[in-house]
């Protein structure tokens, strides 16, 4: 008679037991379709050579495409040949497409203070002209409001020797760069550039827990 009983109350265990996993499962199914819903957003950034930028936002957890391209100059649809002459006024830069469920523009910002130096006038180490200034272009009140904030909260800790000479200006025309510069990283590891420069930086910045490691790594 014992016997029975057990048995009874373990049937009655499992199959409670089932229904609550089945009904974890669902709600993890739901919030993953929540999640998948959400509406993407756009952070553009430029802070020296595109590859370089690219080839560290691809590693965030949260984003989804980076786009290499020229922004805050004044020609329309410049080439990269018009823009290395630095009288187009572009600057080299990056468009992030990323989920703000995953990452926040907040994050995306801490990441950008840390891969470049902000204090260097038109220069990232050897590359040097005013496509290569330490510049960010929001696309809302919101972003313009965070970024300044963000520029500020960096400047009253005292972190830099010399001013922050990063711009931050709204976005008004943005120019997809051609396709050989898109990937460039991943698509040629082996070229000086990314062995001497790039390399080197992302082994850095995943050794700090800056950025993490994806396929291809």
């Amino acid at each position: 008679m014992k016997k029975g009983k057990h048995k009874y109350l373990f049937i009655i265990i499992m199959v409670g037991f089932s229904a609550f996993t089945s009904s974890t499962n669902n709600l993890k199914k739901v919030e993953s379709t929540e999640d998948m819903n959400i509406k993407s957003e756009k952070a553009t950034f430029g802070g020296g050579c595109f590859w370089c930028l690219e080839a560290v936002f691809n590693r965030v957890d949260g984003v989804m495409k980076v786009e290499s391209g020229y922004a805050g100059g004044t020609t329309n649809n410049p080439t990269y040949q018009e823009i290395c002459t630095g009288e187009t006024g572009h600057a080299e830069v990056i468009q992030i497409e990323f989920r703000p469920g995953l990452t926040s523009y907040e994050e995306l910002l801490d990441i950008f203070w840390v891969v470049h130096d902000p204090t260097t006038l038109n220069r990232q180490g050897a590359d040097v002209g005013t496509q290569y200034r330490s510049i960010i272009l929001t696309h809302d009140e919101d972003q313009e409001v965070i970024a300044n904030s963000s520029k500020k909260l960096l400047e009253n800790k005292g972190i830099y020797k010399n001013s922050i000479v990063t711009e931050i200006l709204t976005m008004k025309e943005y120019f997809p760069a051609e396709k050989y510069h898109q990937d460039y990283f991943r698509d040629n590891k082996s070229a000086g550039y990314c062995r001497l420069v790039i390399s080197p930086k992302i082994k850095k910045l995943q050794e700090k827990e800056i950025i993490g490691k994806k396929i291809g790594d």
